[in-house]
């Protein structure tokens, strides 16, 4: 049996933050932009309960054997291109360093697109920043193409 049989997906709660918050500040990008320590940062708590409580939009954790290994944000945004449907927006999809490359991030995203054809999306649509060279590659091999240049201003 492979470890991506055994994974389990569940809503995230607020007693998963420090170790979500661990993940996302576990690479190059995040360690600088994330604030990690004994106590979650009041930030996160706050959108944490937006999140919770917004009926389209949840954080994930992925646990193998009890244990969290992976997070990701699911967002279903209704637009009105393409005649009206949903979309389904993922961010900070991460796995824990030492699960990486025994398919899990592959599992997470078939999960992902299976949560959003059960909500009828019509695409899933995701942003790598330009610096995530492995990430961008990662979604190419699962179909995800680089359709579109993405934008930020930051305020």
């Amino acid at each position: 049996m492979s470890i991506t049989d055994t994974l389990e997906y569940r809503k995230a709660t607020k007693d998963d933050l420090l170790r979500i918050i661990g993940m996302l500040a576990n690479d190059r990008l995040g360690k600088n932009r994330e604030k990690t320590g004994e106590e979650i940062a009041e930030g996160y708590a706050r959108f944490f309960d937006m999140i919770s409580v917004d009926i389209n939009n949840d954080i994930y954790v992925v646990e193998h054997e009890s244990s969290i290994i992976g997070t990701f944000q699911l967002t279903f945004i209704p637009s009105i291109s393409f005649g009206g449907h949903w979309r389904a927006h993922v961010e900070s999809v991460r796995v824990a360093t030492t699960y990486r490359g025994q398919g899990i991030g592959t599992a997470m995203m078939n999960k992902i697109c299976a949560m959003a054809a059960d909500r009828n999306c019509l695409m899933v649509q995701l942003t790598s920043n330009k610096q995530r060279k492995e990430a961008i590659e990662f979604y190419k091999r699962l179909g995800f193409e680089a359709s579109h240049e993405g934008f930020k201003k930051y305020l």
